[in-house]
């Protein structure tokens, strides 16, 4: 009889401790579940609200005709193409293989600024990069004279094997 409730009294403590175990879990699942809720809630609480607000409009929404649009791919790497619409935006390119692999592009595109100026940008894509040219980039300062000065110094000193 001893021996009987020596078993039953192991088995009843390994229920025990298998229930402690799924309550535990639960508990964790449980947690887990409520922290992915209040994230969800807090995205949805910082997100824009829109309510109420009028729909922001452009000044033209009208439909654009295109005027031209002239697309060549020989298919050997060789391309141009044309594009002109109506409200004066307008875009050519031309390409061509590389000698490193890359595609060689050169083109422009211009279009029509707020004040009713044309802005124009000439770019020549190679394989020394993108290089484009516009009145409307800008430019940085020129060096102070001092400033050309140290660069020639450096560029003297590199000649003749100087490293610092």
């Amino acid at each position: 009889m001893n021996t009987l409730v020596s078993i039953m009294q192991c088995s009843f403590e390994f229920e025990s401790v298998k229930c402690e175990w799924y309550i535990l879990r639960s508990l964790v699942e449980h947690t887990a579940l409520s922290a992915v809720f209040v994230c969800l809630a807090a995205v949805a609480a910082a997100s824009p609200q829109f309510r109420n607000q009028p729909r922001q409009t452009f000044q033209d929404e009208r439909q654009v005709a295109i005027l031209r649009d002239d697309r060549q791919d020989s298919g050997d790497g060789n391309f141009n193409y044309n594009f002109e619409a109506e409200n004066g935006i307008s875009v050519s390119g031309s390409g061509a293989p590389g000698s490193e692999g890359q595609s060689n592009m050169q083109g422009s595109y211009r279009f029509t600024l707020p004040d009713g100026t044309i802005a124009e940008v000439r770019y020549v894509a190679d394989e020394f990069g993108f290089r484009a040219e516009s009145p409307l980039i800008p430019t940085p300062h020129p060096l102070p004279a001092h400033a050309v000065e140290q660069i020639r110094v450096a560029e003297e000193q590199r000649r003749r094997g100087i490293t610092f």
